[in-house]
């Protein structure tokens, strides 16, 4: 890798990392059916205009309902499950739990898909469990007593996230691929008209919102334009550049970032059973992404997607 590549992963680390923070000061402001349905709105213009700047021929091939049904299980849902959990969780838990998305995917693939895992990635799964349970059952932190409801939310949007990558590789990828950016504006038009009925009700029998907070609107904004539109260029950008497997490193390195903001901005601080868990949790999921030296023809043979956000 080269150092710009290193140079980019940080950059969209620190960026998808920010996206907690952002949450966290929206969705107890707007609401979280708000809060998620204006992210993919803003996300959709935002890569809307790029599109058009980049002068990119739009052509989905066939696939924009595929790409748009992507956009519910990849985007909608789990955005929905994170500004859910920003009501009661510190950024930094929901950055941690963020990371057991290939947890996630590895026992996905392995109960629906007829994926192989072997005893280092069972030991993934194990320790990932383990680290889970350490979160949510030591320490303390200020979630009202919401802590285990926060943290199940996070799991179900990592559990869309692990699903939606092997949907990706079945209705993108084996029908003869896409451009990634319209795969990106497919899915954030997917998931715009999937929450806007959701979005329509709460303006007309949701409780009252006070529109005129600008903090909540700035982090409405940076999370749809920045940590969504302009971090999905980026992600696959990288992708093709360094590799999917490679690029995958980047869960690692949002957790840090997303402490730091939390702690930074917010004041957050973590309970010791807290980073105890998230320790446990980023070894697990080492476990489970990395691989055991497979032969080089046997890697080369074996097809790599990314794993959208």
């Amino acid at each position: 890798m080269k150092p710009a590549d290193y140079g980019r992963l940080l950059l969209l680390a620190a960026i998808w990392g920010a996206s907690f923070l952002f949450m966290r000061i929206a969705a107890p402001a707007f609401g979280a059916v708000n809060t998620t349905f204006l992210r993919v709105l803003f996300a959709l213009i935002g890569l809307a205009v790029m599109l058009l700047l980049l002068r990119a021929p739009i052509g989905f091939q066939g696939k924009l309902k595929s790409a748009m049904l992507l956009g519910v299980i990849n985007s909608a849902i789990p955005f929905l499950m994170y500004a859910i959990a920003a009501l009661w969780l510190p950024a930094g838990y929901s950055a941690i739990l963020n990371a057991t998305t290939p947890l996630m995917g590895a026992l996905i693939g392995f109960s629906c898909f007829n994926e192989h895992l072997d005893r280092r990635k069972w030991l993934g799964v194990v320790l990932g469990v383990i680290g889970i349970s350490l979160i949510t059952t030591t320490g303390e932190v200020s979630a009202g007593g919401h802590l285990l409801p926060g943290v199940l939310a996070c799991l179900f949007a990592t559990t869309c996230y692990g699903l939606a990558g092997f949907l990706t590789r079945s209705w993108i990828t084996h029908r003869g691929g896409l451009d990634a950016k319209l795969v990106a504006f497919g899915s954030q038009l997917g998931a715009s008209l999937f929450l806007l009925p959701f979005f329509a009700y709460q303006l007309a029998a949701g409780p009252a919102v006070d529109w005129g907070v600008p903090t909540a609107w700035v982090s409405v904004l940076a999370v749809g334009v920045v940590c969504t539109a302009l971090a999905y260029l980026l992600y696959f950008r990288l992708i093709a550049d360094i590799g999917p497997l490679r690029s995958l490193t980047v869960t690692f390195l949002i957790p840090p970032f997303g402490i730091l903001w939390g702690a930074l901005v917010l004041g957050e601080t973590l309970s010791q059973g807290f980073v105890l868990g998230g320790l446990v949790v980023c070894l697990s999921v080492w476990l489970v992404t990395s691989q055991a030296s497979p032969p080089a023809v046997q890697a080369r043979a074996q097809p790599q997607d990314p794993d959208a956000r």
